[in-house]
């Protein structure tokens, strides 16, 4: 029963996982990656399981969000999270 408890993330750790993730696929535009490929960009290839599915679980919100196009083999920023980047960097 403890190991459940070990593996769970708060939501902070997770929100700061969505934030990664978003600064790091706003940061490449206009190149576009795979799940995969963004796993690599962050190093949670090389790390266990838990990093890999917090990624995924990241790109699966942010796209309920609005702010990630997830349809495809690519995984981008919508329009809208680019304006908005647009108007925070000024």
């Amino acid at each position: 029963m403890n190991e459940s408890r070990v593996s769970q993330t708060t939501w902070a750790e997770d929100e700061g996982v969505e934030s990664a993730v978003l600064r790091q696929l706003l940061d490449l535009h206009p190149a576009q990656l795979t799940l995969a490929e963004l796993n690599r960009e962050l190093g949670s290839d090389r790390s266990g399981f838990a990093e890999r599915d917090a990624v995924e679980r990241a790109v699966r919100e942010l796209t309920a969000a609005g702010l990630l196009h997830d349809g495809g083999e690519f995984v981008l920023p919508t329009r809208a999270a680019l304006r908005c980047n647009e108007l925070l960097d000024r």
